[in-house]
């Protein structure tokens, strides 16, 4: 398990079946498993593919999750290694929800997480994300209020 910022962790399939109770949601990433989390913890799946490309609509998904659980809690997003799948949606969460570049969250993770891997063509499915998530934020702003 790997601490990315001091809120949210990359972790693996183990660190998924043995979280520490430090950790207050866990989001599996791993098209390849379920999981029967502890009743304490707060848990959701998010189907990934290893090696594949990220594929926005589900990055949208899994970055609105962790945005869902983030705020009082800290969150652990973990896939088979925990060194692309759940790297990418940190990466992801982190550019489109905290605001920063992709250069900086590549830089950010490299160093907390030694050996990550990014999903192939991770940066334009993030900028498909932020569309998305900007499109949304838009159509809200325009709904007649009541």
């Amino acid at each position: 398990m790997h601490l990315i910022t001091e809120t949210l962790l990359v972790g693996n399939i183990n660190d998924a079946k043995d979280p520490p109770a430090k950790i207050g949601a866990l989001l599996l990433v791993a098209a390849e498993y379920k999981l029967e989390a502890p009743g304490w913890l707060l848990s959701g799946r998010i189907p990934f593919s290893e090696y594949a490309e990220a594929m926005p609509l589900l990055l949208d998904q899994a970055v609105s999750w962790v945005e869902q659980h983030m705020s009082d809690r800290r969150v652990m997003v973990c896939c088979r290694a925990g060194m692309g799948r759940s790297v990418s949606v940190v990466m992801a969460y982190l550019c489109c929800v905290e605001g920063m570049t992709y250069a900086d969250v590549l830089s950010l993770v490299m160093r907390r997480r030694p050996g990550a891997m990014p999903l192939p063509k991770l940066e334009e499915a993030i900028a498909q994300v932020r569309l998305l998530r900007e499109a949304r934020a838009t159509d809200k702003k325009n709904l007649p209020s009541r």
